[in-house]
C-alpha cells in the first residue's frame, strides 16, 4: 500500500515549511540538498520536526491546507505532541461533512 505523508520543517531563521510527498525521505533529502527552489532553499539547514502519514493524497493535502492556516504557537502543540494526529481530525471531519 502506498502511503502519503504531511510534514513540518524548521528552517534555519527558525521559520516553518509545510508540505506533503508520497516519499518522506527523498523529500527531505531534496530540501536539505536545496534541489527544490524556493522557500526551504533561501533557508538551509532545514530539519524535519513532525510528519504524519495518511492513506490517501486528498487526506495529506487537507493537512497540509489545514496546518497552513495555524498561527505558529498551534504548529509549536502539534510539533510537541499536544494536539490529536491530523489524521483523526481529517476523518472525523469528512464523517461530519456526509
Amino acid at each position: 500500500m502506498e502511503y502519503f505523508y504531511v510534514y513540518i520543517l524548521q528552517c534555519a531563521d527558525g521559520s516553518f515549511y509545510t508540505g506533503h510527498t508520497d516519499n518522506l525521505e527523498m523529500r527531505i533529502a531534496q530540501h536539505s540538498e536545496g534541489k527544490i527552489d524556493g522557500y526551504t532553499s533561501q533557508r538551509l539547514p532545514i530539519k524535519c520536526v513532525f510528519s504524519e502519514r495518511f492513506s490517501t493524497r486528498d487526506e495529506a493535502f487537507a493537512a497540509e491546507r489545514k496546518i497552513k492556516g495555524w498561527c505558529r504557537r498551534k504548529k509549536m502543540l502539534l510539533i510537541n505532541g499536544k494536539i490529536e494526529s491530523l489524521s483523526a481530525r481529517i476523518l472525523r471531519q469528512a464523517q461530519d461533512e456526509r
